[in-house]
């Protein structure tokens, strides 16, 4: 049944039973094309009971079990029918904002859980104190008699948008059935389409849609609040509804009246995508004064309830606070939001110089552009970003983490006017028209890189994406004049207070960054030293110690980080030609040895021995650079440097071994200490591992014949049982036939590799005196490189015996050579 031939059914059946039916029967292409239809013909009020039904059914449940359109796993590479009927479904100028907005138009409310926001809102509300986001003043409500929970009652706007952020995170358990690329997917292109209508670059907002010709759709109004709350911030006035109020309504500005959905989408974006912190930061961000109230309130409340109501929230809190773990496509939507907001920005139109320009009163799109970082973003990010630091896992995926805090920290790259072009490709200098960004953005540049550098010692820096991160952080702090504006900034946020009279009492205060832009303004700052303060007091409390970036205990960090640059860039080469000795040594001639190479069970790999000579390249080039940037940007004394590089490179103990990790010698052999078991664990040390048992015994490997092995152990035990005192006296001896059956027949314990090697208390030295080893003959390359001499021989007429006369007469030829000019006459190891 189609939805036109349906609509004079509505008297018994309900549109929504139509819309699920169809929903189950129907291929989504055919779904959409009759939505459309039924948005178009049908009038508000019966619209009205399918519009939450239809947000959850695109979006998918709040708790996760329905899963809705899965936007993030909706490619056009792989669906590109659904992709592209989808995308323009959602569009701003598309058939479900038309509903949205002919819902809009009639002031329908709708209940939105309080239990799915963000912990920290949850909390807040669940105490009856509201939280300073204007974003939920007047909207909560209390459960009518028999409900369950709070509620927030949300206009369609509001409603849609909620759900369309909160899908980020409640969705990101879906099943995905193949690689999907998240800044391909149509949830990625929705949020960046959002972005450009609502808060555009160019131009004025769009006007929606309207059924009425000249009509608009008002922006909510303010209704009573329905419980009593107290409040982080003062309840102000808006200034837009100032705005319009001085103005006609004929000549009303369109964009004045539609200016609230911009606030109200960057609000619900930030909300639900950056509002997740600790219990700590959640209490430390509020104001001195704010505090008192709270705690009368709290102290109230848990005076009526027995603080249960209090106790089960912040316990809540802790829980959420542990589970909230954001994912990559987490991060690199932010990362939208923050590019888009620097553009946004960036975009303000410059004051006119001449006074009667100055009387004109800027719109209030410019008037949201001015404020919209430092008022909506910057406190939520920095606290999303703190979490991320101290939480994300310490592998590549952090890259998405650290390029989303390079963009915020790089707002000139969105800036509108274009670099000089120059002929010679330098570095492009920070222009000191940012210097006001970066001071009042201090802890952004100087806190997190401190989190960074604690990171980065604790990362394999061999590894080519990992030296790649350090890289990137060094190159963009590297960039001319900005190391000089933060260390302005941090020289004026240590500048003693002045002690004068209407100063002395003074308090840095929270500012509600969270409050709605429309809100009052707090009185205008013109010191320059007190901005910084309090950007930093609000961020961190009154109590926060500074560490200064440029001071003497993160000087000594960047030291450690370029000494273990140094020390990866050492590993990279000794990986780099141990891996051309492996090459070399599996060429065609390695298989006329008769000894395998590995027979000690001693281990040289590495786990990094398969990331290739390419990739060591680049390692060995981003490390090499990063380790520039961190001169120019601290100022690095050359010599101590190439110093610690000279240490780095003298690695080599006396007999060419790479040098051991740091260790203790004692009684009980070498003990690693904490610094030795950081190498190990990273990579830039190791020891040799070897097997230190009865080479005889060792077990039998792939590359040999365990038929041959055994009998040929049975052949030579036997032997050296019937032979052992004759073989004794013979080894005993100080002449040449003594060397040479030492050479042979003697294989003791390896003593002289023992210092590579952490000894037990337990382990003992055993000397197996002279035996014969012929476990070399079940090699497979020894039978192997036999055949092929037997074979050769036969070309030239040589037989079996002949040929068998020849080899071990060679052999003998070169025991005698290896006799005479073996360093110290060492044993021959099999």
């Amino acid at each position: 049944m189609s939805f036109l031939a349906a609509r004079s059914d509505f008297s018994y059946r309900s549109p929504q039973a139509t819309l699920k039916a169809d929903c189950v029967n129907k291929p989504f292409v055919q779904r959409c094309h009759e939505l459309e239809t039924v948005i178009e013909e049908f009038p508000a009020k019966e619209l009205h009971g399918i519009f939450p039904w239809l947000v959850e059914s695109i979006f998918g449940s709040l708790d996760g079990i329905i899963v809705g359109w899965n936007l993030r796993c909706l490619q056009g590479r792989t669906n590109p029918t659904e992709y592209s009927v989808a995308l323009d479904f959602l569009d701003p100028s598309g058939p479900m904002m038309k509903l949205v907005y002919k819902l809009q138009a009639e002031e329908y409310r709708y209940d939105f859980p309080v239990s799915y926001l963000p912990g920290p809102v949850k909390a807040s509300i669940q105490e009856q104190v509201l939280p300073e986001c204007s974003l939920y003043h007047n909207k909560v409500q209390f459960p009518s008699s028999g409900g369950l929970g709070l509620n927030l009652a949300l206009n369609p706007f509001e409603y849609y948008m909620f759900y369309f952020a909160i899908s980020l995170i409640t969705q990101k358990n879906s099943p995905i059935t193949h690689h999907v690329s998240p800044s391909n997917s149509a949830y990625f292109i929705l949020v960046d389409t959002y972005l450009k209508c609502f808060l555009p670059t160019e131009g004025s907002v769009l006007p929606p849609p309207s059924s009425n010709p000249g009509g608009a759709i008002p922006s909510p109004t303010p209704r009573s609040p329905a419980v009593p709350f107290t409040s982080y911030g003062m309840h102000h006035t808006s200034l837009l509804k100032r705005h319009i109020a001085h103005q006609p309504s004929v000549n009303a500005d369109p964009a004045s009246q539609e200016i609230w959905r911009s606030e109200t989408l960057l609000q619900i974006f930030v909300e639900m995508w950056l509002h997740h912190y600790s219990l700590e930061m959640y209490q430390k961000m509020q104001s001195p004064h704010v505090k008192l109230e709270v705690l009368h309130y709290r102290l109230s409340i848990s005076s009526k309830h027995h603080g249960s109501p209090a106790q089960s929230s912040y316990q809540a809190l802790h829980a959420y606070q542990e589970s909230f773990k954001p994912t990559e496509e987490h991060v690199l939507v932010v990362r939208l939001l923050v590019k888009h907001l620097h553009a946004f920005s960036n975009s303000l139109k410059p004051e006119p110089l001449s006074p009667s320009a100055h009387s004109h009163t800027a719109s209030p799109l410019e008037e949201f552009k001015r404020v919209v970082i430092p008022r909506f973003v910057q406190q939520k990010l920095y606290i999303f970003l703190q979490h991320c630091f101290g939480h994300w896992p310490l592998d590549a995926s952090f890259r998405a983490v650290l390029e989303m805090w390079l963009s915020y920290l790089q707002p000139w790259r969105y800036a509108p006017e274009k670099p000089p072009q120059s002929a010679e490709p330098l570095p492009r200098s920070v222009s000191e028209k940012w210097a006001a960004f970066i001071q009042e953005n201090l802890l952004m540049y100087t806190k997190l890189f401190v989190g960074f550098l604690n990171r980065a010692l604790r990362t394999d820096l061999v590894s080519p994406k990992n030296a790649l991160m350090v890289f990137r952080v060094a190159k963009v702090f590297a960039q001319p004049n900005l190391a000089e504006m933060i260390l302005k900034g941090e020289q004026l946020f240590l500048e003693p207070e002045l002690v004068i009279p209407h100063r002395q009492h003074r308090l840095f205060m929270t500012p509600t960054l969270g409050g709605s832009f429309f809100s009052s303004w707090p009185p205008t700052i013109t010191d320059a030293s007190f901005k910084v303060k309090s950007h930093v007091y609000s961020l961190e409390g009154q109590d926060f110690q500074y560490k200064q970036m440029f001071g003497a205990e993160v000087r000594n960090l960047v030291l450690k980080l370029a000494q273990l640059i140094c020390q990866a860039q050492q590993t990279a080469k000794s990986i780099s030609d141990h891996s051309a000795e492996t090459l070399a040594s599996q060429s065609f001639f390695s298989w006329f040895r008769f000894t395998p190479s590995d027979m000690n069970g001693s281990y040289t790999g590495n786990d990094l021995d398969e990331i290739g000579q390419d990739s060591i390249k680049k390692t060995d080039e981003y490390l090499e650079k990063a380790l520039e940037y961190l001169c120019q940007i601290f100022k690095l004394n050359e010599a101590q440097l190439t110093q610690m590089m000279m240490k780095c490179g003298t690695a080599q103990d006396e007999n060419g071994k790479k040098q051991l990790p740091d260790c203790i010698e004692s009684e009980d052999g070498l003990i690693l200490t904490p610094l030795g078991r950081y190498q190990i664990i990273n990579g830039l040390r190791r020891f040799e591992v070897q097997y230190q048992g009865d080479t005889e015994l060792q077990p039998i490997r792939s590359y040999e014949n365990a038929t041959l092995v055994r009998l040929l152990f049975r052949l030579s035990s036997a032997l050296n049982q019937r032979f052992a005192d004759q073989m004794e006296v013979l080894c005993s001896r100080e002449d040449f036939i003594g060397k040479l059956c030492r050479y042979h027949l003697i294989n003791p314990h390896l003593a002289q590799k023992t210092r590579y090697i952490p000894m037990s208390k337990d382990r003992t030295s055993h000397n197996w005196g002279p035996r014969i080893s012929l476990r070399f003959l079940a090699s497979y390359r020894t039978l192997t490189s036999l055949l092929m001499i037997y074979f050769i021989a036969s070309w030239f007429c040589i037989g079996p015996v002949g040929c068998t006369f020849i080899i071990l007469f060679g052999y003998f030829l070169y025991a005698i050579l290896m006799t005479f000019f073996s360093e110290g006459w060492k044993p021959h190891q099999h």
